[in-house]
């Protein structure tokens, strides 16, 4: 640890202290410098107990000499030791835990070998879960052992006889092809003799076949699937072989990324704190944009590079196409140049170059590849393949300014980076395409354009929440009635998603069909409660405004199902709120109030939704009485225009504020009727 400074000390003690790892370092002869709490209770011991002192005084004869011979083994030049699973060695540890201990070379200043670091991993929940595994599979001998994502059966021979498209869907072959033993023909040449031989076993045994191997597709490619089939007996006579062929290349490709970090975790432990620092800031990160600004700072901060890149690949799924870059190229450099990155997709391998030389090695034959290497300032790249579920969906390239070598440990966390920049980039891309359908379907369920009446202004506002993808309950709605008044709403279903959203839509068209017949809110509201009663559930909180105004007369009839209080803005007087006693929400029996009162020419009535008012820093009370107070700042021009008045209390309700719910309001306003000039 000689050679870190302060900060990596600090991250580094950090790290022993805290991470679920065992950690031990030994000098050259053999004495425990340092161990973590982590081992130290594998030990049975405490700390200060172990240090500076050899294993036969600590352990057991048997755990003992394993560790004294890994540790000479390492000091006599192998770069890594691994050992057996051991079970702890004090009274702490549980039947069922085991750990992986692997002993590993540490270099002084000098590169000489100073001792010796042991790393034991946890391998319990892995253990305990092969345990479960195989208490299962002695329970259920059955065909529900098996996966049954591609079911298929075969005769007491082991040969198929029954067709199954899905199983020729993946594979491409005829059914000609497939029948029989034909299905062996897809399965990779090297894991074919085993899957055979281990198939015939099965059949002469009458005992479960179970394999993992690699298969070719339509597409020409590989992918991991296993095999499951158990024999259906009836009696003592075999009927028939019924099994189930499941995709596991998810799960291969994911054991085989935690099998290399778990094997490299000594050397690029500070690595792999910084890739969880990394996975931390990409998880955040919710569109396209903040992933490339994210990766932008990581590889800044972990990898050291002057610029990040990110490229996915175009509709032809052949081009790259650049979508971010961050870090900007020095004034008279080349153009970018995706040479170096469609290489890495083609091969599906990080692309390493240290130098121009070895970048023009690596695109011989690309004839833009010379003049970008002569004239950019770059002299060091190294691009990544953007994979998803084992396909090709982008690139991700690192550029330095000074030639930089590349080591195997830095490669294993550059990939394990790409590999959570592909799934931020995905999520994000399925983050916006869900926004904006969400947005679609909101502003499908609102009004189009309010009614035009003469002698009233009728003005509508709405956002979405900016950080869900989902329609909300948030809906306004203003219609002229039979009588020649106009009537208005604004309601608020609690929740998100499909069912707030049809449940909205169901109260929006009974409140229409309600007024039509009997306007009056009192009436319309108990109308209302009937049909929730009858088709809503009860969690399903809904509270509205809904109002009737008479555009000759100025009067308003109001009625409030558990909704904030409308804000009326007057061109003379401070503005208030219509603090009548609000009825309870819709569905809860109770006698609905009606409140009448007169609009003065020149004044606003403005319904609004909680998100104006309440947030996760603010109250409704408080956020109530700072409605009132920049309502009462809001100049003339402003109050005499309804649309103005909306975008102001908007924009003054939500500064300094995250908006974290839909925001809806609704505003009716009377204007002065100027007297006609005497003829």
């Amino acid at each position: 640890m000689s050679g870190l400074g302060p900060s990596e000390s600090a991250l580094l003690e950090t790290i022993l202290k805290e991470a679920p790892v065992g950690f031990a370092f030994f000098d050259t002869s053999a004495r425990f410098q340092r161990v973590n709490p982590a081992l130290a209770r594998l030990y049975g011991r405490a700390e200060e107990e172990c240090v500076g002192r050899l294993p036969h005084d600590v352990l057991g004869a048997a755990a003992a000499g394993a560790h004294e011979a890994a540790i000479d083994r390492v000091l006599a030049g192998e770069p890594v030791v691994y050992g057996g699973q051991f079970p702890p060695f004090g009274p702490a540890g549980g039947e069922a835990e085991r750990w992986a201990p692997s002993w590993f070379p540490t270099h002084g200043d000098g590169g000489e070998v100073d001792g010796v670091a042991l790393i034991a991993v946890d391998l319990s929940d892995r253990v305990r879960a092969e345990g479960e595994l195989r208490r299962s599979e002695e329970r259920y001998r059955s065909l529900m052992e098996a996966t049954n994502q591609v079911v298929w059966a075969a005769d007491p021979d082991g040969a198929v006889a029954e067709d199954c498209p899905q199983w020729r869907a993946v594979t491409g072959q005829r059914r000609e092809e497939y029948l029989g033993r034909g299905w062996l023909d897809s399965v990779h040449p090297d894991d074919r003799p085993r899957v055979e031989r281990s198939w015939d076993d099965s059949i002469a045994d009458r005992t479960v076949f179970d394999e993992t191997f690699r298969v070719r597709t339509c597409s020409g490619d590989f992918r991991h699937f296993r095999s499951r089939a158990v024999p259906m007996m009836r009696g003592e006579e075999l009927s028939e072989w019924v099994g189930a062929n499941t995709d596991v290349t998810t799960q291969h490709e994911a054991d085989d990324m935690r099998q290399r970090l778990t094997q490299q975790l000594g050397e690029a432990a500070l690595r792999t704190v910084r890739l969880q620092k990394a996975t931390a800031d990409l998880a955040e990160a919710l569109t396209v944009d903040q992933v490339v600004q994210a990766m932008g700072e990581i590889g800044r901060s972990a990898v050291g590079a002057d610029r990040t890149t990110v490229a996915e690949i175009g509709g032809d799924g052949l081009r790259l196409r650049v979508i971010g870059r961050a870090g900007e190229p020095a004034a008279g450099s080349a153009p970018d140049h995706t040479g170096l990155m469609s290489l890495a997709v083609r091969e599906q391998r990080p692309c390493i170059a240290g130098g121009p030389l070895e970048l023009l090695g690596l695109l011989d034959g690309d004839e833009e590849a010379p003049a970008f290497a002569k004239a950019t300032d770059e002299r060091a790249w190294a691009a990544l393949p953007l994979l998803s579920g084992g396909q090709p969906v982008g690139a991700l390239r690192f550029a330095h300014t000074s030639p930089r070598d590349i080591s195997d440990e830095e490669k294993v966390f550059l990939e394990a980076l790409a590999g959570q920049c592909a799934l931020a980039l995905e999520r994000a891309k399925l983050f916006e395409r869900e926004h904006r359908t969400a947005e679609a379907l909101q502003a499908s369920l609102l009004p189009e354009a309010l009614p035009e009446v003469q002698g009233i202004r009728m003005r509508a506002f709405y956002r979405s929440g900016t950080q869900h993808v989902q329609v909300g309950g948030d809906w306004y709605d203003a219609f002229p009635l039979p009588d020649g008044r106009v009537a208005g709403v604004l309601g608020d279903v609690m929740g998100k998603g499909i069912k707030a959203a049809t449940g909205m839509s169901r109260v929006r068209n009974a409140l229409r069909a309600l007024a039509f017949s009997m306007p009056e809110p009192a009436d319309v509201l108990t109308g209302l409660d009937r049909m929730f009663d009858a088709t809503e559930a009860m969690d399903q909180v809904t509270t509205l405004v809904y109002f009737v105004l008479d555009p000759g007369t100025g009067q308003i009839d109001l009625s409030n199902a558990g909704h904030l209080p409308p804000l009326v803005v007057t061109e003379r007087t401070e503005p208030w709120l219509l603090e009548t006693e609000p009825d309870t929400p819709l569905g809860i029996s109770s006698e609905r109030g009606h409140h009448k009162f007169f609009v003065q020419p020149g004044n606003t009535v403005v319904l609004y939704s909680d998100g104006l008012v309440e947030n996760r820093k603010r109250s409704v009370a408080s956020g109530l009485e700072e409605l009132v107070t920049v309502a009462s700042q809001a100049p003339p021009e402003v109050v005499g225009d309804p649309q103005l008045m909306l975008q102001y209390l908007v924009e003054g309700m939500l500064a300094g504020y995250e908006q974290d719910d839909d925001v809806t309001l609704l505003a009716v306003h009377l204007p002065v009727i100027e007297a006609a000039p005497e003829q």
